[in-house]
């Protein structure tokens, strides 16, 4: 995500101190500003690190803290450290964080993160009006996500991180506009395309205008569809985003959780998450909504197009003024094995950035598996039981996954292209929503998508890997 400007502005700090329960009298030395002498909520004394500048004046802040200390202040430290352009303040807050944990980790805050989720969660009750607080001043709808939530969050609130922009800041395509495979003489055949087909309606929606994005909202084949790429972690989902009569209009919340995206909806401002495709912060929590995902593949224009020459395909005329060439976007960011935004863990049975195929299904919610695009490639027919449901993946000869539901059918070879032979001697067609057999059988096509190892590790670190 792009980092927007510096947030300090000059009402920002009348703002925050204007909802801080913070008592204050006039200080001797007028270039002090006001002296704290009692904080009912220590906590909101943190609003001023973001325009304190003058040793002295920290001091008062972080002595507050100290004569008030609970270990729910690493998080509110930690994170302004990471948040605000208050150069002077984030120096002294990070001898601060040295001096009350014993650690030694510098003026790296992401270091810093990493070891405060590595520590059981532990944050004050309120926690999460320190984030409507500060978040507020980035933009005013930052505070719904936030404000009175405590209770509702069902994941760690100090993991949420800002990704830099506003809400939207990177505009979802809502109803874009499509070509014919015959028009989009700005493909090459070579280019990444997300391929998906509801109701035999094919879109394809390549990587280099999608990666500018992050969302489409789309009707294919007549569904309400919420296609979500996560940059940073690999993932694109395609979701249906109608349930139980309720149709949710998803947008890009702004912020992260372990590197991966959180999307909002309008109607309650609930955070969700984009692996699961469930609220995890809001009104919305605990209500049973998670929004069906759809299969969709990762391959190439050319190929898509061969098998699809009736496709719709994403026109550069977006609405917005980006370059659209292949590999732009995110270019330094694709180029190394180096993280934006760290997670958790650090784990090297892979590289961070490489490609896993992930298979999770809603009867086994427990049971994740990972499997390696490299290996896929190497055994084009791989069968696999995630929980109670068993899976066969066929990867094409360009590399593409789809993944099926054999019924205890046993498949003997694959031509890598659309003809499968089962071990009885049957021929099968291989198509985006099922497997037809020469008498007429079905086997159905299963939801599955790509993602960087690192980030879906970071969402299921319980994951089984096969490499």
């Amino acid at each position: 995500m792009r980092w927007i400007g510096k947030l300090a502005t000059s009402g920002a700090l009348a703002t925050v101190m204007a909802a801080a329960p913070v008592t204050l009298v006039p200080a001797q030395d007028a270039d002090l500003g006001p002296t704290i002498v009692e904080a009912e909520l220590p906590l909101t004394s943190l609003a001023i690190l973001f325009r304190a500048r003058n040793e002295a004046r920290l001091e008062q802040v972080f002595q507050v803290l100290e004569d008030n200390w609970s270990d729910g202040y690493y998080a509110p430290l930690i994170e302004t450290t990471a948040f605000t352009s208050n150069w002077v303040a984030r120096l002294a807050t990070f001898d601060f964080l040295e001096r009350m944990s014993g650690q030694s980790l510098g003026t790296d805050s992401q270091a810093w993160f990493q070891w405060l989720w590595n520590r059981p969660e532990a944050i004050t009750a309120d926690y999460a009006d320190f984030k409507s607080l500060i978040y507020r001043l980035v933009d005013p709808r930052f505070e719904t996500y936030f404000a009175g939530r405590t209770e509702s969050a069902r994941i760690r609130l100090d993991e949420i991180r800002w990704g830099g922009v506003v809400q939207d800041g990177i505009p979802p395509m809502r109803q874009p506009e499509m070509l014919s495979a015959d028009e989009a003489d700005y493909l090459d055949d070579s280019n990444v395309v997300f391929g998906l087909e509801i109701n035999g309606d094919a879109r394809a929606y390549p990587q280099r205008i999608l990666a500018w994005h992050e969302m489409f909202v789309d009707t294919v084949g007549g569904v309400e569809i919420a296609g979500v790429y996560c940059t940073l972690c690999g993932t694109v989902i395609p979701y249906r985003t109608t349930v139980d009569g309720t149709n949710h209009v998803m947008g890009t919340s702004g912020f992260l959780y372990r590197s991966n995206k959180l999307m909002y909806d309008q109607a309650t401002q609930s955070l969700w998450s984009t692996m699961r495709g469930e609220p995890v912060v809001g009104p919305l929590v605990d209500q049973g909504i998670v929004m069906e995902s759809e299969p969709i593949v990762t391959t190439t224009w050319g190929e898509w197009k061969r098998r699809h020459p009736d496709t719709q395909v994403l026109s550069l005329n977006t609405g917005h003024t980006r370059n659209y060439g292949e590999g732009i976007a995110y270019q330094r960011y694709f180029a190394t094995d180096e993280l934006m935004f760290n997670t958790p863990f650090n784990n090297d049975d892979l590289e961070n950035k490489q490609e896993v195929l992930g298979l999770r299904f809603p009867g086994a919610p427990g049971d994740q598996l990972a499997v390696d695009t490299d290996y896929l490639a190497d055994n084009p027919i791989y069968i696999a039981d995630v929980g109670f449901q068993q899976v066969v993946v066929f990867t094409d000869s360009s590399g593409a996954n789809r993944v099926y539901d054999p019924q205890g059918v046993t498949f003997a070879s694959y031509d890598g292209d659309e003809t499968i032979v089962d071990e009885d001697g049957a021929t099968w067609t291989l198509s985006e929503d099922a497997l037809t057999a020469e008498d007429g059988r079905t086997l159905q096509r299963l939801p599955a998508h790509r993602a960087f190892w690192f980030g879906w590790h970071a969402a299921f670190p319980e994951t089984r890997l096969v490499m």
